[in-house]
């Protein structure tokens, strides 16, 4: 095994964290508030209180940018990863459907679905991990029926100190980085570089934030909201709701 050379990290970062502030910025671009509102629940904006056009805009717009940077932040940690394992372990991508990293290491073969924390997947989406995990066994088996398969769910963040699920192994956060990379630091030693030139970044996503809020506020108040500025809650509820 070899050691990991932390400025073959930073480099990577440097080069590739511009992809995942450009996707946070595109996901804003191709929004539309009718797209947001259908995926709201208008009875709590209602029960909470909301009175104004601003609190609901923001409410939906939020809610949007934080599943979605997680889920696109998920994927960039993914290839993280895969790029340290292939320094470390020479490990690949994998072609097998569910699984995103293959490697070999202590004469066994490692096959890991990597998410981005432990609490990302409720019983059915577990259950189709594991049926992939099977299918992906059986497809390596086939071609080498001596090989030691592992499965491994990895988490790039979070803990489960049970990581023994009987038929995968679940390893997070801290076991998660070092399982990949050999080094128990790791999980430490990456989240520098990962504000290389955030601010600047940070700063252009905030001014297409502020552009689209006021543009749906303005949006939202022409289509939802009386002639006296009230919230036309009927309208809402029916635009979101009805048959």
């Amino acid at each position: 095994m070899k050691k990991l050379n932390l400025n073959d990290v930073y480099q990577y970062v440097e080069e590739n964290i511009g992809t995942f502030h450009k996707k946070r910025i595109s996901s804003l671009d191709t929004l539309s508030l009718s797209k947001v509102l259908k995926r709201k629940n208008p009875y709590l904006f209602k029960a909470k209180y909301v009175l104004t056009a601003e609190q609901i805009v923001k409410g939906v717009v939020d809610a949007h940018i934080s599943s979605n940077e997680e889920t696109i932040f998920g994927d960039w940690l993914e290839g993280l990863a895969i790029f340290i394992n292939e320094k470390i372990y020479h490990g690949w991508k994998s072609g097998i459907t569910g699984i995103d990293l293959e490697f070999d290491n202590d004469n066994k073969r490692f096959i890991v679905n990597i998410k981005s924390g432990p609490n990302w997947g409720n019983k059915s989406q577990i259950d189709k991990m594991r049926s992939d995990f099977k299918t992906a066994i059986r497809t390596l088996r086939t071609s080498n029926s001596g090989i030691n398969v592992v499965a491994v769910n990895g988490c790039c963040y979070g803990r489960d100190n049970k990581p023994d699920k009987g038929d995968y192994y679940k390893y997070c956060g801290q076991r998660f980085w070092e399982f990949i990379s050999g080094s128990s630091d790791l999980y430490i030693e990456i989240i520098e570089p990962l504000g290389a030139k955030a601010k600047e970044r940070n700063d252009e996503f905030i001014q297409s934030y502020s552009q689209i809020i006021n543009r749906f506020t303005l949006e939202f108040a022409n289509n939802y909201c009386d002639i006296d500025g009230a919230i036309n809650w009927d309208k809402l509820v029916k635009f979101n709701s009805s048959k």
